[in-house]
């Protein structure tokens, strides 16, 4: 009798708070997925420190552990009011603020030698129209900054394309998120989702790039 095949592994992460913030809302809605069964993959949700170097430690223990087979990092973007799935990260290191640890690195790359950018491997487009078919707020970014968010966007790329992971067909990318409710509060005028929003909207994402293979052919591009 064959052997049972092994469930495949998704990986999502989330970032501790930074900033002076008490909470943050990529891991508040991450963790809300762990464990959750989306077909017969099973969902694992990872914490990563606000930390050049140490968020990418932390997304290799991670990988090696679980062996997933798909890869999505969420990270918070103060002021933005829609769900963005990022589309490039770019192999540089340029910190605007300190990160948790006090590390600031000016114009550094993330992986010395390495391309100058990476595109995701998700289905951003697909995962855009699914949401807003959802009733979420979603669009395309096409800049994912150059803090840590950024780091572990490229960092996560550059292990998929160099390492083991590119052979065995697995993708990832990276997504940038609102404020909480709570956090807005502080900041007026800043948008917000509340975390329910953004946790329908992660299985949403999960969901489609699981299923979707090849993403669409429609506009998600900017003017500026």
């Amino acid at each position: 009798m064959p052997a049972k095949r092994a469930s495949p592994s998704v990986l999502l992460t989330g970032f501790e708070p930074f900033e002076q913030e008490l909470l943050n809302p990529s891991w508040e809605a991450v963790r809300t997925l762990d464990g959750w069964k989306c077909g017969r993959a099973t969902v694992h949700a990872r914490l990563v420190p606000c930390v050049f170097g140490e968020a990418l430690d932390a997304l290799d223990r991670a990988m090696d552990e679980l062996q997933p087979t798909l890869v999505i990092c969420i990270g918070q973007a103060g002021g933005r009011a829609e769900f963005t799935p990022e589309r490039i990260a770019i192999n540089v290191d340029d910190a605007r603020v300190p990160d948790n640890l006090g590390r600031q690195p000016i114009d550094v790359p993330v992986v010395p030698g390495a391309p100058a950018a990476y595109f995701s491997t998700l289905p951003v487009k697909a995962i855009v129209r699914e949401l807003r078919a959802g009733g979420v707020p979603a669009s395309v970014s096409n800049s994912a900054g150059t803090f840590v968010c950024n780091h572990l966007f490229y960092g996560l790329m550059h292990r998929i394309a160099t390492h083991a992971a590119a052979a065995k067909g697995v993708r990832g990318g990276f997504i940038h998120i609102p404020y909480l409710p709570a956090q807005a509060a502080r900041f007026p005028g800043a948008p917000s989702m509340a975390l329910e929003t953004l946790v329908d909207a992660l299985r949403i994402t999960v969901k489609t790039a699981l299923a979707v293979k090849q993403d669409v052919a429609e506009t998600g591009g900017q003017l500026h």
